[in-house]
Order: structure tokens, then C-alpha cells, then sequence
């Protein structure tokens, strides 16, 4: 007798018909009560010895099934299927079987709950988002539930996703879903890595490349040392970088020769040189924000093996007279030149980046706190800027003494904090800036946050694969 989770078909649970759902859930109601029938049945029964595992086993392929209904139940984006799974959850338990208890509360352990947009009570334009990633992914999870704060944003969000992890290109989707286990294994977000892991093994992944990297295919394990510079120190990728990974990026198919980098920007005048001089003041005094600079967190083993080298993290790169060349953005920026090369590289997906990024960068509904009618722009230009500046990334035409006006010492600690080590992250942290802000406007914040690291990982990255194809 088969157990668990494959032998019931929750595909057309996904379905905007009604009809596809209520047979959806009727065969998965039968299964469920059949399978507690049979668990009741050998209860009355003496048991012989070989009884005790398969007796197991199915109590452990049942409890997977409930598992799955208790989430539908909760967040499933459309109302009858909540309801059938919950009615099938509380038949189970009249029939005295223990039906299983969320291990959380809420989506965030920093945000109450009660604070965040409860499935089911989604205005029309949200429900459509929310039925558009349930049928996409067959969940709504906790990333998504906290970032509903922010529609616009939640929308390119969601579309960028599902066309990197799910459309046609040039990679298998396991292959896909195993580069997201290894990057979210890298700040050892176990959230993140446990719905690749589902989702790889969902695409057809081979169960033993989980047991560790050592047991994938050697094309990902180059991937190990990429993955690690460019989640902790992006500044150090070179062209080298690129040749390691050059045959499975399939760099020669996919590149072509980029446009020559513009012309420099006279930099003679007084002001540019102050401008230069308050950047490096800051980038100087980036590396004193951590008071707690040096500890440490062990990486879980169930995470730790899906990457190399676990005592590899964020250090400041002016550290101990280490010299790293400013990254100048006038020379290589993203509207410019990395825009335009992901774009050749991957079709369309530079487009769906970009959005996200201006998304997130312009996103703003005129308020701080309890204040309305506020441009919010220079503030937002700080935070952005300030990350930049952390990983080496230098804007000619901004003025880095407003960072040290806007932005306070509590601020840059959890800024830098969820930026360059967001495993270190403590609610504390988040609670200790912005105090009288919303929890929304702290959302938004941590999208400036991970959309501008991102941005500066890519501009390394794509810097050095231009210097590679040069």
C-alpha cells in the first residue's frame, strides 16, 4: 500500500474551476478516510511481528496528507477548498485520530499575525495574485503572505520567480531548484531551503544529491565557490570565477561581446573629489557599524551540507590594509551594461529584474509612521546607497554625508546585519529601529535591502563575465 503525499493528486486543488476542485477533494477525502479506516482496523487486530513498521509507516504517510490539508485549510486562496479540507481534518479526528498542530504562528516571527493580511480576506486584486502563485505553486508561503503588504511589488515579485524557476531555459528545473537550496543553504535559511528541496525532489531531482554537494553533479559543485563569494564578498569575483563555471553556464552559446564600457566622467572638478572623499569616509566607516563582528553561528548539519567550506563569511573588505579598487558605477552600471547582458543571456529575464528593482527602489505611498504627504525618496536613495557603498559600489552624483544624517547606528546594524549575514538577524534587531514605523513600512524596507544587495552581487558578477569575454 503506497503512503504519503504521492499517492493523492493535489494538482487540481490549483484549478480556478470549481468543478476540477470538488472531484480534486473528493479523492482526496476518499483516500484520507481510507486510510484511516485501515489504521483503526489494525488497532482491534493482534499484532504479528513484521506488523510494527508498516504500521508506522502508514500513521507517517497519513500524517504527510494531514499536514498538507491543515495548510490548505489555512491558506489556500480559494474559499471551498479551506473549507472541504478542514471538514476531512475534523472527520479524521472524530474518528479518533490526532490531526497534526501548525508549528508557527503567522508567516513571521517578527510581525504578530494578527498584523498581516489573513487568506480569505484578500480584496479582488490580491485574491488574483494569491490564486495566481497557488496555482503556480501549489502553496502560498510565508515569504508571500508578508510581502502582501506591498501588491505591486508581491506581482513583478512573483512573476520574475516563476519565470527563472519555472519556465522553458537553459537549465533543468532541478538543476534550478538545487542552485536555490545551495543559496539559501549559504545564510542557512532553513525555510527557504526545505521549499527547494520540495520543489526539486516535485521536478524529478535525484534524492541523493540532498545527502550533500559532494553528491551532485560536478557541474553544480563548481558552483560552491561562486555561491559562497557572491553571498559574502562579491568584490573578489573575477574573470577566473567565470572560467570555473564557463562550461555550465555554456557562457559561448549563450554570450555576446558586450558594447564598450562608456566614456569616464570628468572627474577634475573640486566637487567630485569631495564627493569621492565622503564615500570613502563612509565605506571606512562601514566596517564599525557590527558590535558582534565575530560571532559565530554553526549551520545546522541539515543545511550545512548543501555547501562547502561553512567557516567562509562577510568580512569587511578594509580590513587589515586589504586594498579593494572602488567599484565606480558611472563605469559599470545596471541600466547601462548589466541590464542589456543578462537580457542576452537569458532572455526577458533581464526585463523582469529590472522591474523588480525599480519596483522596489520607487515603491513609496508617501508616508513615515504616522505621517502623510511625505517624499520619501531621499530616505529611500540612503538605504540604497548605503548598501551599495558597503560592498564597494560608488555613485558620482550622490552626496554619502546625507547617510550618516538619515540613517542611525540602530539602522545601519540591522541594515548591514540582513544584508551581508541575514542569518544573524534577532527580532531585538528588528524591533530596535524605527520604532513608531509600521510593520508594512518595515517590509518595504527589507525590500530595498535584498533588492539593492542583489543588484551590487550582480553587477560583480557580470563585470567580471564581461571582463571574461573580453
Amino acid at each position: 500500500m503506497a503512503e504519503g503525499e504521492n499517492e493523492v493528486r493535489w494538482d487540481g486543488l490549483c484549478s480556478r474551476d470549481s468543478t476540477t476542485r470538488e472531484t480534486a477533494l473528493e479523492n482526496i477525502k476518499q483516500t484520507v478516510l481510507r486510510k484511516t479506516e485501515y489504521l483503526r482496523s489494525v488497532k482491534e487486530t493482534p499484532l504479528r511481528p513484521s506488523d510494527g513498521l508498516s504500521n508506522a509507516v502508514s500513521l507517517d504517510g497519513l500524517n504527510k496528507l494531514l499536514a498538507h490539508l491543515l495548510m490548505l485549510s489555512k491558506r489556500c486562496p480559494f474559499k471551498d477548498v479551506r473549507e472541504k479540507s478542514e471538514f476531512i481534518l475534523k472527520s479524521v479526528q472524530e474518528l479518533g485520530i490526532r490531526i497534526p498542530r501548525p508549528l508557527g504562528h503567522g508567516p513571521s516571527r517578527f510581525i504578530p499575525e494578527k498584523e498581516i493580511l489573513q487568506v480569505g480576506s484578500e480584496d479582488t486584486q490580491m485574491h488574483t495574485l494569491f490564486a495566481d502563485s497557488f496555482a503556480a505553486l501549489g502553496r502560498l508561503d510565508n515569504i508571500t503572505l508578508v510581502m502582501v503588504f506591498h501588491p505591486q511589488y508581491l506581482e513583478s515579485f512573483l512573476k520574475t520567480q516563476h519565470y527563472l524557476l519555472q519556465m522553458d531555459g537553459p537549465l533543468p528545473l532541478h538543476y534550478r531548484h538545487y542552485i536555490g537550496i545551495m543559496a539559501a543553504a549559504r545564510h542557512q535559511c532553513s525555510y527557504l531551503v526545505n521549499l527547494h528541496v520540495n520543489d526539486f525532489l516535485h521536478v524529478g531531482g535525484d534524492p541523493k544529491w540532498l545527502n550533500g554537494l559532494e553528491n551532485a553533479p560536478q557541474k553544480l559543485q563548481n558552483l560552491g565557490e561562486l555561491n559562497k563569494v557572491l553571498a559574502h564578498r562579491p568584490w573578489l569575483i573575477t574573470k577566473e570565477h567565470i572560467e570555473v563555471s564557463d562550461s555550465f553556464f555554456e557562457v559561448e552559446a549563450l554570450m555576446e561581446k558586450m558594447r564598450q564600457l562608456q566614456e569616464c566622467r570628468d572627474e577634475e572638478e573640486a566637487s567630485q573629489e569631495e564627493m569621492a572623499s565622503r564615500f570613502e569616509i563612509e565605506k571606512r566607516e562601514s566596517m564599525f557599524v557590527f558590535s558582534s563582528d565575530d560571532e559565530e553561528v554553526t549551520p545546522a548539519r541539515d543545511v550545512s551540507r548543501h555547501f562547502e567550506d561553512t567557516s567562509y563569511g562577510y568580512k569587511d573588505f578594509s580590513r587589515h590594509g586589504m586594498h579593494v579598487p572602488t567599484f565606480r558605477v558611472q563605469d559599470y552600471c545596471w541600466e547601462d551594461h548589466g541590464y542589456s547582458l543578462v537580457n542576452r543571456l537569458y532572455p526577458d529575464v533581464g526585463q523582469l529584474i529590472d522591474e523588480k528593482f525599480h519596483i522596489a527602489y520607487n515603491l513609496t505611498y508617501n508616508t513615515m509612521a504616522m505621517h502623510k504627504d511625505v517624499d520619501t525618496s531621499m530616505l529611500r536613495r540612503a538605504i540604497w546607497n548605503y548598501i551599495h557603498c558597503m560592498f564597494g559600489i560608488r555613485y558620482d552624483d550622490y552626496d554619502y554625508g546625507e547617510i550618516n544624517q538619515l540613517l542611525d547606528r540602530s539602522f545601519k546594524v540591522y541594515i548591514k546585519t540582513v544584508v551581508c549575514t541575514p542569518e544573524k538577524v534577532t527580532k531585538r534587531m528588528y524591533d530596535s529601529f524605527w520604532r513608531q514605523f509600521k510593520h508594512s513600512e518595515k517590509v518595504h524596507v527589507n525590500l530595498l535591502l535584498i533588492e539593492a544587495r542583489m543588484q551590487a552581487e550582480l553587477l560583480y558578477a557580470l563585470r567580471a563575465i564581461t571582463r571574461y569575454m573580453t
